[in-house]
């Protein structure tokens, strides 16, 4: 590719089509540089909501753009699907797995997190964890299957391991998890299956630290375990798992006074990982493996190298910036105004503040929190604040409407429309334990509906 004195325009290279990557590049529209958008997918994705894509609320495309069609009429806008696997800063060279290489003048880095398992990686094939959309239908697979095989299991101890659900991490998206598995098996499914009751399934959320939401004011820790166990969700804080296998969790020393549980479906939330950057940059990076950067959101003795989202270790008057969406729009928008300042030839911007705009997490059908300041909002008003702000945040009217339409229709009817298990053959796929399901005994009589519970006042 040529230089870039020949080019004549400057040529940035955007590595991940994330928040802080995709507000980079709608920000630098008129710039009079050319971009090159590279991501390993297709498309950009909301996460926030991709955990009601797990629990069979949205559909995949409610919550997932392509990126051609995103910036299909921005002519500067180059997208490339490729796997980065190195960065030859002495160059200026960004390296692709296919073996392809992009010169750059300035390169912006924001490629995200990934799932952390604190050095048990193993973990992962039994706890899937989700930030990617591959995660979240696998998910919902394993949920869906839970049931569907709970249904056709003759032995009470294997059929209550199957509806038996754990949720490791106490953050946002664990306690979303854990309460909309929760009206999963107790207000939508059980007038579905025949064999069994699926409001005796057992939910918990597992905690290691003292409190749910830690990132959140006690009164929301204390709202949230409320409101959790109002659901039937076992809440489970102080409790540190130290064995994690297809079959079975282990809760502190299983040998002492730890918890042995046997289930089939573990998800991990528990924590997050930046990631390869530091390696392909070959610089230093913090103990999740973010890279720090100054204050104008660059490497350290490299301006031409921005570092976003939760890629980059930055602070904001003297504290660390949280690893959410806004905040790695801010860094986008900011790295935008510091390349535009640099192009005109005119003085930086200051440093890059974070401004905070308040937390808020969903719990369940009428239940959330709001914090922002010194408001303070619970319960079906915060439930309705939160859907408004999640569907103004969202890129399409399209995917507006969509969400709009499958909320309403959950809300009225009771009913999710995303229940299909793909990704297989879901009547031939091999049983979740390392052993096929026990077969009846002589003389089972499969069409005799097991005894069940009195159904539950929803509040």
């Amino acid at each position: 590719m040529p230089a870039a004195d020949a080019r004549h325009r400057t040529r940035i290279v955007v590595i991940g089509a994330g928040f802080a990557g995709l507000q980079l590049v709608k920000d630098l529209k008129g710039a009079g540089c050319d971009i090159i958008l590279v991501d390993r997918r297709n498309h950009h994705l909301f996460q926030p909501l991709l955990y009601q894509v797990a629990t069979t609320v949205l559909a995949t495309s409610d919550v997932a753009w392509p990126i051609r069609r995103i910036f299909r009429r921005r002519r500067d806008v180059t997208t490339i699907l490729g796997d980065v696997v190195d960065i030859d800063r002495d160059v200026n060279h960004v390296v692709l797995a296919c073996g392809n290489r992009l010169d750059y003048d300035i390169l912006a880095v924001a490629t995200g997190a990934r799932h952390a398992y604190f050095g048990k990686d193993e973990w992962a094939a039994a706890a899937p964890g989700l930030k990617t959309l591959e995660d979240a239908t696998t998910i919902r697979r394993k949920l869906l299957l839970a049931f569907e095989r709970a249904e056709l299991c003759p032995d009470l101890v294997e059929r209550q391991a199957l509806l038996t659900f754990a949720v490791v991490g106490g953050g946002p998206t664990g306690v979303e998890m854990a309460g909309i598995i929760a009206d999963l098996a107790r207000r939508i499914l059980p007038r579905e299956f025949r064999r069994i009751d699926t409001r005796q399934s057992r939910i918990l959320l597992i905690e290691a630290g003292p409190r749910l939401l830690p990132a959140f004011g006690e009164w929301a820790s204390d709202y949230a375990s409320r409101a959790l166990t109002r659901r039937g969700v076992e809440v489970r804080v102080d409790s540190r798992v130290t064995h994690l296998a297809p079959t079975e969790v282990h809760l502190g020393d299983p040998d002492q006074s730890g918890e042995r549980l046997r289930l089939h479906t573990v998800i991990w939330a528990a924590g997050v990982a930046a990631s390869d950057a530091h390696r392909w940059l070959r610089v230093d990076a913090d103990r999740a493996g973010r890279v720090r950067v100054g204050p104008d959101l660059t490497l350290p003795g490299d301006p031409a190298i921005f570092v976003l989202g939760d890629t980059a270790a930055v602070e904001s008057e003297g504290k660390p910036v949280p690893g959410v969406a806004p905040a790695a729009k801010q860094q986008g928008h900011h790295a935008a105004q510091v390349i535009r300042a640099r192009l005109r030839g005119r003085a930086a911007p200051g440093p890059f503040r974070y401004r905070h705009d308040g937390n808020l997490a969903v719990i369940g059908r009428n239940a959330a929190v709001i914090e922002r300041g010194n408001l303070h909002l619970t319960g079906r008003s915060a439930w309705w604040v939160w859907g408004v702000a999640h569907i103004f945040f969202l890129i399409s009217p399209r995917s507006r409407l969509a969400v709009t339409l499958s909320w309403l229709w959950s809300f009225v009817s009771g009913q999710n429309s995303a229940r299909l298990i793909t990704q297989g053959d879901a009547g031939t796929d091999d049983p979740p334990a390392d052993r096929p399901l026990k077969q009846p005994a002589a003389g089972t009589d499969w069409g005799q509906p097991p005894q069940r519970a009195p159904r539950p006042v929803q509040r």
